[in-house]
């Protein structure tokens, strides 16, 4: 993630050059999680919609984005919209996914900024997130209507205009990538963490298109299938962030190599073996990174640590509160309990009162 930030996770290559002051500057375009502006979680109520339909151009400014991102954004009223979809559906995912964990993604700003000036797995994490989220909301976007420059996917094997008679629309991944791809820009030559960072954009994108599944419906008489049809959809951003947290469980750290064909650099594992760590040659769906992470136990310019932080006794308490102990509270609570549907149609439930513990990272 870089400088300033925008709300989670993507482009801004004048953000990450903001919070790389004395790196070389990266080529490529940053937004999202990766982004320039502070992280604010902003939920779409049919207000903001509005709000946004009327003056996107002023949402494309907020965001904080280079000049070219800035000129897609503002083309069509509907990409404004969907980038700010985008950022707050990859900061919750994030969130969950590492909910159990001593990095937590913390997307405050400072935290965000210096991480972002690392490149750390967790960093390889918040560009592959930020990437498949936004790739995932334009496709959705174009499925739903709301641009002006796509529709349904265009697929040529599957009949959309009957899908969309039948309630099925494809959603349109081919547009997606084309605009993601553009957005984020075109890869780097020469500079380690800005091919690293391109690297990892890649693969969230690559999560997405292949969870792209087939959906079909029948509509033949008396429901039979004589008749039926079919579209695409892609697969729901939970999984994709799962698969993500699996990618980021066994990322690769790597170095850097020159090619002599070609005189560009090149992602390699690095030159010195380091212990337990595999000299395994990254593919092309790995995440790579180029710095170790730091425990997260302590408070520091990369997390608030994990002092009085929520754990799970026999869970994650050991891992996360990193051999400090934990404290353990109880409480009483009540709860909704036995409940059963009522004809009709309302849900009944008792009121339960039990004791719970609570535990927590000592300091």
């Amino acid at each position: 993630m870089l400088d300033g930030h925008v709300l989670l996770g993507w482009l801004s290559s004048c953000a990450l050059l903001g919070l790389l002051a004395c790196a070389p500057r990266p080529s490529a375009a940053y937004f999202g999680l990766t982004g320039n502006e502070p992280l604010t979680i902003l939920p779409l109520t049919s207000e903001m919609e509005e709000a946004a339909a009327k003056a996107h151009y002023k949402v494309c400014d907020r965001l904080k984005l280079e000049k070219k991102q800035r000129r897609m954004c503002r083309r069509d009223p509907g990409v404004a919209e969907t980038l700010m979809e985008a950022i707050s559906m990859s900061a919750l995912e994030c969130q969950y996914q590492f909910r159990f964990e001593r990095w937590n993604c913390t997307l405050e700003g400072r935290y965000r900024a210096s991480l972002l000036k690392r490149g750390f797995k967790e960093t390889a994490f918040l560009y592959a997130i930020s990437s498949a989220g936004l790739t995932h909301a334009m496709a959705k976007a174009c499925s739903a209507g709301r641009m002006e420059r796509c529709t349904c996917d265009e697929a040529p094997d599957l009949e959309n205009r009957e899908a969309w008679q039948w309630g099925g629309c494809g959603d349109n991944l081919k547009y997606s990538n084309k605009f993601v791809k553009e957005f984020l820009g075109r890869k780097p030559n020469k500079d380690l963490r800005a091919r690293v960072d391109f690297h990892n954009n890649l693969v969230g994108m690559k999560v997405i298109k292949a969870g792209v599944e087939t959906t079909c419906k029948c509509h033949g008489v008396s429901g039979s299938c004589t008749v039926r049809t079919c579209w695409r959809q892609l697969s729901p951003f939970h999984e994709i962030g799962k698969q993500l947290k699996q990618k980021y469980e066994t990322s690769l750290k790597v170095g850097s190599t020159t090619n002599e064909a070609t005189g560009e650099g090149d992602i390699s594992p690095p030159k010195k073996s380091i212990p337990g760590h595999s000299d395994q040659i990254p593919r092309t769906t790995d995440l790579v990174y180029i710095d170790d992470s730091p425990s997260f136990c302590l408070m520091s310019r990369y997390s608030p640590g994990t002092s009085g932080r929520k754990c799970y006794k026999d869970k994650n308490c050991d891992s996360i509160c990193c051999g400090r102990g934990h404290n353990t509270q109880s409480r009483v609570v009540t709860r909704p309990c036995q409940c059963q549907v009522r004809w009709c149609c309302y849900v009944e439930c008792k009121q339960c009162t039990q004791r719970e513990e609570v535990y927590t990272c000592k300091d």
